[in-house]
């Protein structure tokens, strides 16, 4: 089971990679907004709903299910059976990637057109579907990690990922300039694929060194881990396949809502870069530490339900939600005080400063959020936090096609805060209703 101290190491190790990570994107996005300009970083970010959305299909309730199967499994004594549930997990998510790099590259055209509004996306399309195999391949080896409470791969697969990213982009974007070419933004889609292959090949050979799978399991033994683990991972992909294609609904409208507003294609496409490839990724950047602490949180929570010690469970989520939240007042406090000069410093862009003024306010509720819906999925209620994000999200989306309209993208930052607030009310009431009863029987 987790104990304080391996929560916490596995925290710690975690938060060092994540924020050496986002540091490393925050000045990788400083230089795709300086080499290629707002609208370019505009459009490169319209591909990313599609993206995310395939990657909720493919990986995320895989990844949830084998790290919370592993945990639960490794605390029984069954290490091999774990090993099994991730073979069979590898199969299932290598299998749905590849549907989706094949649906994607025959209808690129049509998604970008008719989706994205812009049939410039199609082009990045096709090259950003190459990374979904090896993401795949990388979450669900990530998920055992976290599940056998080794933190060290998935840390430094998330460098070696984003490093490589990095290094791909700007080295071929100065060999570009050198033979006289003019490098264009697809250089960043093609940097995830880099990313993400380089990440799973190391993940797969760190994987193999540890030698996790045992003898070929029985017919029988494989037929009760697919179930279990299509039990909990298919509602897991279904609700996030959902929220996240809410978010994409939300993230592709938000630039024909601008039009609607009075501003042209060119500067509603700049607004959107500005807002999700600047002042977005600035108000983020913290929430390493709150990744952190819910990636780990979520096994530890399984591993002290499956085991019974409620005490420890509770202890756990008083803990990391009260971190989060003092973190999320003080980065509040932060971008308050240096938003402006954030924008203007390092973005050259007064209206990145602007965004960042009001999404200050979301910290608080933004970071200790993701703390409580990690502990909702450890506890096994995964449909709460289907209905919490789907709550959260008919807000923003209402800030979107009403406020937008009407005040700009001022009004979505409005929708957005709100969002955050009802998401905070109902995870907290969520957790009260789910252990409140496992409390009083101790």
């Amino acid at each position: 089971m987790f104990t304080k101290h391996k929560l916490l190491q596995g925290a710690v190790i975690l938060t060092s990679a994540g924020l050496i990570s986002r540091l490393m994107g925050f000045f990788f996005r400083i230089f795709l907004s300086h080499a290629f300009g707002e609208e370019s970083v505009g459009l490169y970010q319209l591909i990313f709903p599609v993206y995310a959305l395939c990657l909720s299909i493919s990986t995320a309730g895989l990844q949830t299910a084998v790290s919370r199967m592993t945990a639960e499994k490794v605390s029984l004594g069954q290490k091999e059976e774990a090993g099994n549930v991730l073979r069979i997990a590898l199969c299932l998510t290598l299998i749905l990637s590849l549907a989706e790099v094949l649906l994607i590259q025959q209808n690129a055209g049509f998604i970008a057109e008719t989706f994205l509004g812009d049939p410039r996306c199609a082009e990045m399309l096709i090259i950003i579907s190459y990374a979904l195999p090896c993401a795949a391949v990388h979450s669900c080896i990530c998920g055992y990690s976290f599940g056998i409470q080794r933190t060290e791969l998935p840390a430094m697969s998330q460098l070696i990922e984003q490093t490589a990213r990095i290094l791909f982009v700007v080295l071929l974007f100065i060999f570009m300039k050198d033979t006289g070419e003019v490098p264009s933004i697809k250089l960043a889609a093609a940097g995830i694929a880099a990313g993400e292959f380089a990440s799973a090949v190391f993940s797969s050979k760190m994987l193999s060194a540890r030698k996790p799978f045992g003898q070929i399991p029985s017919p029988a033994s494989v037929s009760r881990n697919t179930r279990e683990l299509l039990t909990l991972s298919v509602p897991l992909t279904a609700n996030r396949a959902a929220v996240t294609l809410l978010q994409s609904v939300e993230a592709a409208s938000i630039p024909a809502c601008l039009k609607l507003y009075g501003m042209s294609g060119s500067a509603a496409l700049s607004t959107y870069g500005v807002l999700t490839g600047m002042a977005l990724p600035c108000i983020l950047f913290p929430s390493a530490v709150t990744n952190s602490v819910g990636t780990v949180l979520l096994p530890a929570v399984s591993a002290a339900q499956a085991s019974g010690d409620r005490t420890a469970m509770v202890r756990l989520l008083k803990k990391a939600a009260g971190s989060c939240l003092v973190l999320g007042l003080s980065c509040c406090l932060f971008f308050l005080i240096f938003g402006n000069l954030i924008g203007n410093v390092l973005f050259h862009s007064s209206t990145a400063g602007r965004f960042i003024l009001t999404l200050a306010w979301i910290c608080p509720f933004l970071y200790t959020n993701t703390a409580l819906m990690s502990a909702i999925n450890g506890l096994g209620k995964t449909l709460f936090t289907f209905l919490i994000n789907v709550a959260g999200l008919l807000v923003r989306i209402g800030g979107v096609f009403f406020a937008i309209p009407r005040f700009g993208i001022q009004g979505y930052l409005w929708g957005l805060l709100a969002s955050q607030f009802v998401v905070s009310g109902l995870a907290v009431a969520a957790l009260l209703t789910a252990s409140r009863p496992s409390v009083h029987r101790m």
